[in-house]
């Protein structure tokens, strides 16, 4: 019996063990060859640019990268519009600088944008990648055309808008060096991902489409591989985290600011704030969705789409 139990566990191991590696090939095969580097003074920087149009920038939030900026700007590609989306510091193959701040993000994505010859542009970011788009329109007046926040994790009241709990903070310490665990996890816990790394009412799941119950699961699908995202995410939370002082009343161009009443991280009130100093702010608050918006990908879509239309120059 201890024979037969034994062949049993080294079986399931074997099963498990192969399944890893062919997510994890699937998810090398999805990234390879779909992005460029261009040389910055903070080091390599990846980005991907994707459709026909006038360009917009969208930037990434945490646990992302090119391809999730990709997949959140694919509304606008569709809408006729040229997305490039850069990888953060730390995340995929964009170096990690010795001071890997929101303004020398910013300063790296003028540097992208100059490789691209593109002189002025929309911006449009989410969740902490809102923290470099901020600073991309107070340092980098003239080349932002627009701004769009969407979901922005700051700390503009002193208090921590992704703060997490104990749970939540050993999960990561332990899921982020480790692309096995976190698969484990999304294949054991679904479900829970979705309410803490998501910020997301899992059961939404129940009353959205197929196809967007299908984008949840791939938006955390697509944090594979996660150990090479682990410095960015980091250093998203010690950013997001931090009260930094900003003086958002000099951002000049014209912002929309867009979050969603029941994000588990409170960028509902983060957004109302900010719609407050920011000049030329238009707010949006949606009702339900959580972090990802989620049933509401194309009202999105729309309002940002709107907005360039309407406001752009």
């Amino acid at each position: 019996m201890l024979i037969a139990a034994g062949g049993m566990m080294l079986a399931a191991g074997a099963v498990v063990a192969t399944a890893f590696s062919a997510t994890m090939r699937k998810a090398e095969h999805r990234l390879a060859g779909a992005s460029d580097i261009v040389g910055t003074r903070f080091g390599d920087l990846e980005y991907a640019v994707r459709g026909e149009g006038p360009p917009i920038m969208m930037i990434h939030g945490t646990g992302g990268g090119f391809d999730q900026g990709l997949s959140f700007g694919h509304g606008l590609i569709e809408r006729g519009y040229r997305v490039i989306a850069p990888s953060r510091f730390g995340y995929l193959r964009s170096d990690f600088p010795v001071n890997p701040s929101s303004e020398n993000q910013a300063d790296a994505l003028v540097e992208l944008l100059d490789h691209l010859g593109i002189d002025r542009l929309p911006v449009v970011a989410g969740s902490a990648g809102a923290l470099a788009a901020i600073q991309f329109a107070l340092r980098h007046p003239q080349r932002c055309s627009l701004l769009v926040l969407l979901v922005p994790a700051a700390n503009v009241t002193g208090l921590d808008p992704v703060e997490m709990t104990a749970t939540q903070k050993l999960f990561v310490e332990q899921a982020l060096g480790s692309d096995f665990v976190y698969w484990s996890a999304r294949r054991i816990a679904p479900k829970q991902l979705v309410a803490n790394l998501l910020a997301t009412d899992p059961h939404l799941l129940k009353t959205v489409s197929p196809g967007e119950r299908a984008r949840a699961y791939r938006i955390l699908d697509e944090m594979l591989p996660i150990s090479t995202r682990s410095r960015g995410l980091l250093n998203d939370a010690r950013l997001a985290g931090a009260s930094h002082p900003v003086d958002y009343r000099k951002i000049r161009a014209p912002t929309l600011i867009l979050s969603v009443e029941d994000d588990r991280f409170g960028t509902a009130a983060t957004a109302r704030y900010l719609a407050t100093v920011i000049p030329d702010a238009t707010l949006v608050i949606l009702e339900r969705g959580g972090h990802i918006w989620l049933g509401a990908d194309e009202t999105v879509s729309d309002h940002v789409a709107r907005f360039i239309r309407a406001r752009g120059s």
